[in-house]
């Protein structure tokens, strides 16, 4: 085998234990166990898994056909023979139609690399590192990814984005009026009617989260002493809530930060494998050096929108850009999903 260089890794490694490691199904599915249990988008119920997304067959998107929600015409009987829409005295059969929405596959992955040495200098264990960062991480990765699949779709240009967005910032001079108040946030579910009952968490940033909890409207089930709260489900407004920092935020230089918070609905995401994640050692003798790659090959589908653009495996600026989507179904208020900007008391200025 060719040298392969330094392979740049500053962090140490027992050979022995890590090839193991490395090499172990185990380990793989412990991963995928670990990110499905931390994950809060995934314990929220707003990402469920999808069997129909989960194909070990090769292309670069899959086809989802669904059927569109009836929408009967009704035909008036009479004792004549000229009744119905026919004009012929019988009921006139209606097709049940279908459309068919479009899932891009993403293809994703990343590598490091341990070295002996620094196991010496430091005496850190590397299984007990890779155990405790490595799900998390990726688990940051697939958020990031939810994010841009959202702004896609909810953001400007995208297909949502006239229903299922409202704007309640502004670049200056904010008032309690431009904050995430539950006024704001009812006036943001009603963008979907009679289904906002539908929508059950709420996925705002920290500065909104700090206003809720000065209020104290932000609670959570679990006693909080010695617990990262980041880490749970918090309730306000009759509302899962969940904070990440990973969230968009608008606006230039001396302007007020606006925060894009979303609102949405059990199973709005749905996600699927191509095939299982991978996880494989990699050996640099010379530099005595062990390399470990993780590759995951996702869809990642909100029911009713498809996948417009030409282009495979998107980046996650491409899954951000709105012209990249469309609306598969007819009625996009089917779709559980709402946008709210609002500015914070604690969120200052660009």
């Amino acid at each position: 085998m060719a040298y392969l260089g330094n392979l740049g890794g500053t962090f140490a490694g027992d050979v022995a234990s890590l090839t193991r490691l490395a090499t172990s199904g185990e380990f793989a599915q412990y991963l995928q166990e670990e990110i499905f249990l931390q994950s809060r988008m995934i314990k929220s119920g707003i990402v469920a898994r999808e069997d129909t997304l989960l194909s070990s067959t090769t292309g670069t998107r899959i086809e989802a056909p669904f059927f569109k929600p009836l929408n009967p015409v009704e035909e008036r009987m009479t004792s004549g023979n000229n009744w119905g829409m026919s004009g012929e005295g019988h009921f006139t059969f209606q097709k049940v139609t279908a459309g068919t929405q479009y899932a891009t596959i993403t293809h994703r992955g990343f590598a490091f690399a341990i070295d002996k040495l620094t196991k010496l200098a430091i005496g850190e264990d590397p299984m007990k590192v890779l155990g405790e960062q490595m799900a998390p991480a990726i688990d940051k990765l697939r958020t990031t990814k939810f994010i841009s699949h959202m702004e896609g779709l909810l953001g400007t240009g995208g297909p949502l984005n006239t229903v299922h967005s409202l704007n309640k910032s502004v670049t200056t001079g904010s008032t309690i009026s431009n904050w995430l108040t539950v006024e704001n946030v009812i006036e943001a579910r009603y963008r979907l009617g009679e289904r906002q009952s539908e929508l059950t968490t709420l996925v705002i940033p920290s500065a909104c989260s700090a206003y809720l909890e000065q209020l104290g409207f932000l609670t959570y089930d679990a006693d909080r002493r010695g617990v990262n709260t980041r880490l749970l489900i918090g309730n306000a407004y009759n509302l899962n809530v969940i904070v990440d920092d990973q969230l968009p935020i608008i606006g230039t230089s001396g302007q007020q930060r606006q925060f894009v918070c979303y609102i949405c609905g059990l199973g709005v995401m749905r996600e699927g494998d191509q095939i299982p994640m991978e996880v494989e050692p990699t050996r640099n003798a010379p530099s005595k050096q062990d390399g470990m790659i993780v590759d995951y090959h996702q869809v990642q589908h909100v029911p009713g929108t498809s996948w417009n653009s030409t282009q495979d495996n998107p980046t996650n600026a491409q899954l951000a850009t709105g012209s990249n989507w469309s609306l598969a179904y007819t009625e996009s208020r089917l779709i559980p999903a709402v946008r709210l900007i609002v500015n914070s008391p604690f969120g200052g200025t660009i």
